[in-house]
């Protein structure tokens, strides 16, 4: 036993199949999951990210990113489907590579499921904050914009340097790039507090009960959908096809900016935009037949967002060039170039994009403390990281702890810096998963499984090569960024979770409910 511990299969079955007044609770049935795979999906990637990714890295062929990165999603998605259905356990990734590849590698996996969850709250926040100071500007409140940014900017390869914007003082319109100082006024970034407000709020009402959150995010999701749909369907009518050309830009010289090399960095980051069909998996406590319902959920949501995404990127940078979409709110200046006639839909788009981040956010909110709940149950973490609340029957203390970092982060730093962070940390738990799965079909073939990857070796194989792939393509400071956050895990890891550890004391009978 050590630093290589590994949970019998057995064992996480045991532990998922327990009940009582301090376990969660099971409440979530297949389309609950697929809802909230697709409330976490749809969002910061049509959003806030396509406009991004196509103006600093593919151009039209942001589309392509998509593609490949879709793939990556789906052969990782095929492999979570196997494991989830087989340990439906609170936990996700950390369980599984607990069950295949150690105690230390699930320790890796779980910090490094910081990145993905808390962090990818904070970036889709910010998001939100974007969209939701420009619908209050329509309806006639103007919040400073110093009030909705953070006091931080990035520079070159996302260094971080104070936060300079230049605004117009006639409307509060937020200016990009470089800005007449005769006209417009530069003012510096205090703190995105529209992100951290809906940070609180959400981190509340995920205390109160997994029901109500899964009911207010079948309700957004519904909506959310409805407004994309219909900016699909309307904005291919005044698509201006000379947008599209060219369709790959010519590289400026510079790897990773345009080129066949800017689509491949754009698909690492936009890879942050399918993050949410693996926290379907977070939830598999709180499945009612999970064996069943949660391939459904992963594999359902990914397929109908992986559609949604093309679609939306097509007419994105079918309405506008893309040099004009790199602002917190893509969508809205896409709209804006069909003038009067789409004039309508920039409404309701604001309404989605309000509505549609704040379920991102909510979900991303809602993985992490389950996460948090399955190691501190395994000793890696301090107990109060896995007390349930006795009336709601929630992971409180742990999702208190997630929001209020969340808020922090989302109040201080920028979309980019956060985005990238999160597609290395999402990248790396796929390539771990995929491996897991190869990793236990050699050694246990003949376990009893739900649902089986099909085409192994090949499927976890291609998953490991396109993930691995794309991660090598971010920018190098954000792999700097990755290694300095697992230096700082195992040093928790050694400080704390080994000497606490339940596997590494040899006690490998399931926790009771008590």
């Amino acid at each position: 036993m050590g630093l290589w511990s590994k949970k019998s299969v057995e064992y996480l079955q045991s532990e998922a199949s327990l009940e009582g007044e301090h376990t969660l609770k099971r409440s979530l049935g297949a389309l609950n999951l697929t809802l909230l795979g697709i409330g976490a999906i749809i969002g910061a990637g049509i959003f806030v990210l396509t406009g991004t990714a196509a103006a600093q890295y593919a151009g039209p062929a942001i589309v392509l990113s998509f593609v490949l990165a879709g793939l990556g999603c789906l052969f990782a998605g095929l492999c979570y489907a196997e494991f989830a259905s087989m340990i439906p356990i609170a936990g996700s990734a950390y369980t599984y590579g607990y069950a295949t590849l150690g105690e230390f590698i699930a320790w890796i996996i779980g910090w490094d499921l910081i990145l993905e969850y808390l962090f990818a709250a904070a970036t889709v926040a910010v998001g939100w904050s974007g969209y939701f100071a420009e619908f209050m500007g329509q309806i006639g409140i103007h919040i400073p914009r110093q009030f909705t940014s953070a006091p931080f900017g990035v520079e070159g390869t996302h260094n971080l340097i104070p936060s300079v914007l230049c605004v117009n003082p006639a409307n509060n319109e937020l200016i990009t790039g470089a800005c007449d100082l005769t006209k417009y006024q530069q003012i510096h970034g205090v703190l995105n507090i529209p992100a951290m407000a809906l940070v609180a709020i959400l981190t509340l009402l995920l205390v109160v009960g997994i029901q109500e959150s899964a009911r207010f995010n079948n309700i957004v999701v519904f909506v959310k959908i409805a407004i994309v749909i219909l900016v699909i369907t309307f904005g291919f009518a005044y698509v201006n096809s000379a947008n599209w050309h060219p369709f790959i830009p010519a590289n400026t010289g510079e790897f990773g900016h345009y080129g066949w090399s800017g689509i491949v960095r754009a698909s690492g980051v936009i890879f942050f935009a399918y993050i949410g069909f693996d926290a379907v998996s977070t939830a598999a406590q709180e499945a009612k037949n999970p064996q069943r319902d949660l391939p459904i959920g992963i594999l359902g949501s990914l397929a109908i967002c992986t559609v949604l995404y093309i679609l939306m990127a097509l007419v994105m940078t079918g309405l506008a060039p893309y040099q004009e979409l790199n602002v917190p709110h893509p969508v809205f200046v896409a709209i804006e170039h069909a003038g009067p006639p789409l004039r309508w839909l920039t409404y309701l788009i604001n309404v989605g994009a309000i509505a549609g981040l704040a379920s991102v956010v909510l979900v991303m909110l809602l993985g992490q403390p389950r996460i948090f709940y399955s190691m501190a149950r395994d000793g890696l973490l301090p107990p109060m990281f896995s007390k349930v609340h006795p009336k709601y029957r929630t992971p409180y203390l742990a999702t208190i702890i997630t929001g209020s970092v969340a808020m922090v982060v989302a109040g201080l730093f920028p979309i980019g810096l956060l985005g990238e962070l999160v597609s290395i940390g999402t990248l790396l738990a796929f390539v771990i998963v995929s491996a897991g799965i190869l990793v236990l079909r050699y050694r246990s073939p003949d376990l009893h499984r739900p649902f089986r990857t099909p085409f192994v070796p090949v499927v976890p194989i291609l998953a490991i090569l396109i993930c691995g792939y794309m991660m090598s393509y971010l920018p190098i400071d954000t792999w700097y960024r990755l290694l300095i956050w697992l230096a700082i895990g195992f040093l928790i890891y050694f400080g704390y979770g080994r000497t606490h550890s339940r596997a590494g004391r040899g006690d490998m009978t399931p926790a009771r409910a008590r």
